[in-house]
C-alpha cells in the first residue's frame, strides 16, 4: 500500500488540479508534493498527471490510481473509526437480571471469561424471580435478562433462545451413572434433591412422574447450588438443566444424564432486552458472549 501521506497529496492534487493549490490546502511546501509525485511517476514508468497551462489533469493511469487512493483513504478512515469505537467498548457497565440457577452455573463462567477480556467493564448480576426479572428489564434497572420461561411482553424483544436438557445429576460413582437411558422412574428409589414448588424445575418434574408413582423428595430447596453440592455425594440425585452444571462436569465432580421420558424434558432460556433499547458497547459484547456459550452448552453430545 502506498504511504498514507503520499495518498493524501495525490488526492488533493487531483481535486485541486494544481500542486500549488494542494500545497496551500495541506499547508505543505509545493516542492515536497511535486518531488513525491515525480518520484512515484518514475517508479511506475508513466505520468500520472498531464501538465497543462492552467494546472494538472489526471492521465488514464492517474485515473486508475486515484480510485485506489481514495478507496484506501476511506478504508483507513473506517479503520480509525472502528478503533476509536473499540476504545469505547472497553469501559462501562452492564446489568443482567437472571435466575439463581443460571447465575450459579454457566453464566458465572461466561462472566468470569468476559471480565478477563474486558477488565474495565463492570458487570452487575441481579438474581430475581421470573416476574422480578421482567420488571427490572422494563424499568431499565437491567440491560439484559436471561431466564427460563420468561413471559412474552410487547415491550421486550428476544435476542436469542436456547433449548436446554433437563437431567439427573449425581456423583460419578453413583450406580445409575453411565446407563444408556435414564428415566425419572429409575431415580425414585434414591434420595432426591428436588426444586421446591416456587421453581419452574419442580413443575416439569411433577409432570414427568409416571402414573401410580410419587415424587418423594429427601430435600426440597430453591437453591441450585445446594442441589449440586448434595448431588456430589452418592446416592443423592438432583435434577437441573445442563448449563447449571457445566463447570462441575468439566471438573469431574458431577455426572449429568438427560431424562428420556416423553414430554417436557427441555426448558427454553431466553436472552431478552427492551424492544426499543439500543445495546451499547459493553451490553452488546456481553450478549454476544452469552449467545456463544449457551449455544454450545445447550445440548448433550
Amino acid at each position: 500500500m502506498l504511504h498514507h501521506r503520499l495518498l493524501g497529496y495525490l488526492d488533493e492534487v487531483a481535486r485541486s488540479g494544481s500542486i500549488r493549490a494542494a500545497a496551500a490546502r495541506l499547508d505543505v511546501a509545493s516542492s515536497a508534493i511535486n518531488r513525491q509525485i515525480l518520484a512515484l511517476e518514475a517508479q511506475m514508468g508513466t505520468p500520472l498527471f498531464e501538465r497543462m497551462p492552467r494546472g494538472l489533469r489526471l492521465t488514464a493511469t492517474g485515473e486508475i490510481l486515484i480510485r485506489h487512493v481514495r478507496d484506501t483513504l476511506r478504508g483507513h478512515e473506517q479503520a480509525l473509526a472502528q478503533a476509536a469505537a473499540l476504545k469505547g467498548l472497553s469501559r462501562g457497565r452492564v446489568t443482567i437480571a437472571t435466575m439463581a440457577g443460571l447465575a450459579a452455573g454457566l453464566l458465572a463462567d461466561v462472566i468470569r471469561e468476559f471480565r478477563e477480556i474486558h477488565p474495565d467493564i463492570v458487570v452487575t448480576v441481579l438474581v430475581l424471580p421470573a416476574e422480578g426479572i421482567v420488571a427490572a428489564l422494563l424499568a431499565g434497572e437491567a440491560d439484559l435478562a436471561l431466564a427460563y420461561r420468561l413471559p412474552s411482553h410487547p415491550r421486550l424483544t428476544c435476542i436469542a433462545a436456547f433449548e436446554h436438557h433437563l437431567g439427573a445429576v449425581m456423583a460419578p460413582t453413583h450406580p445409575l451413572n453411565g446407563r444408556d437411558r435414564l428415566r425419572l422412574a429409575d431415580c425414585l428409589a434414591y434420595p432426591l434433591v428436588v426444586a421446591d414448588p416456587s421453581m419452574t424445575l419442580r413443575e416439569i418434574l411433577d409432570d414427568l412422574v409416571p402414573p401410580g408413582l410419587a415424587l418423594t423428595p429427601a430435600v426440597e430447596t430453591n437453591s441450585i447450588e445446594l442441589m449440586k453440592r448434595l448431588a456430589m455425594t452418592a446416592p443423592h440425585i438432583a435434577f437441573v438443566n445442563l448449563p447449571d452444571v457445566c463447570d462441575e462436569i468439566r471438573r469431574g465432580v458431577l455426572a449429568f444424564m438427560p431424562l428420556t421420558e416423553a414430554g417436557a424434558v427441555t426448558q427454553t432460556a431466553r436472552l431478552m432486552q427492551r424492544s426499543r433499547a439500543h445495546l451499547d458497547g459493553p451490553t452488546h459484547l456481553l450478549a454476544r458472549r452469552i449467545e456463544a456459550a449457551f449455544d454450545i452448552h445447550g445440548t448433550v453430545d
